[in-house]
């Protein structure tokens, strides 16, 4: 398949508040419009998830961050760019994105990626995408497409058909920045 009619499709399955299944940088995704509530709440209701486990937004640019962070550490940018796998970064006091992927505590977390696909959806949306692993609440998490739960496949509204035989790695590493500079990390 090509990489832009896969684009295309996802797109307009998105722009229609539905939900998707896709390959990421990491491990196989369950997303939508960061900032359509409705089918951010699809994902959770899918996943079989509580509203207070919050997901990851993925971006594809300094600029669509600056977009949900007025501010940000410059820690986090030291991070990112020394960071040699993929890395989520959670930061404080998001805007523009649904209410219900923001955490209690006022939080984010957000990944840059350089994945084609995803970059290229997200250069389509102009804004983030949500980004959670493709399992059920609980289960674990799929190293494969053919590990994927059959009511994952039949819950979305999308597969994108692309890197199928891919076997992914291990989700990123999480790292927690406040604003008044502490850093915790949350998963190596």
């Amino acid at each position: 398949m090509d990489i832009n009619t896969e684009v295309h499709k996802a797109y307009e399955v998105i722009k229609n508040g539905g939900i998707i299944l896709y390959p990421t940088d990491t491990v196989w995704g369950i997303g939508c419009d960061a900032s359509n509530e409705e089918a951010v709440a699809k994902v959770y209701a899918l996943k079989q998830r509580e509203e207070s486990k919050s997901m990851i937004c993925l971006m594809n640019s300094e600029k669509m961050v600056y977009a949900v962070f007025p501010k940000i550490p410059e820690v986090a940018w030291d991070i990112l760019d020394l960071s040699e796998k993929p890395t989520t970064v959670i930061l404080d006091g998001p805007k523009n994105v649904a209410k219900n992927i923001i955490s209690e505590d006022n939080t984010l977390a957000i990944r840059i990626v350089k994945e084609p696909f995803c970059y290229k959806l997200m250069e389509r949306m102009k804004r983030p995408l949500v980004s959670t692993s493709a399992n059920l609440s609980g289960m674990f998490t799929p190293k494969t497409f053919k590990e994927i739960s059959p009511e994952i496949l039949k819950g979305v509204d999308y597969v994108v058909n692309l890197y199928q035989d891919k076997v992914c790695k291990n989700p990123s590493t999480i790292i927690k920045l406040s604003l008044d500079s502490q850093v915790k990390i949350i998963r190596k």
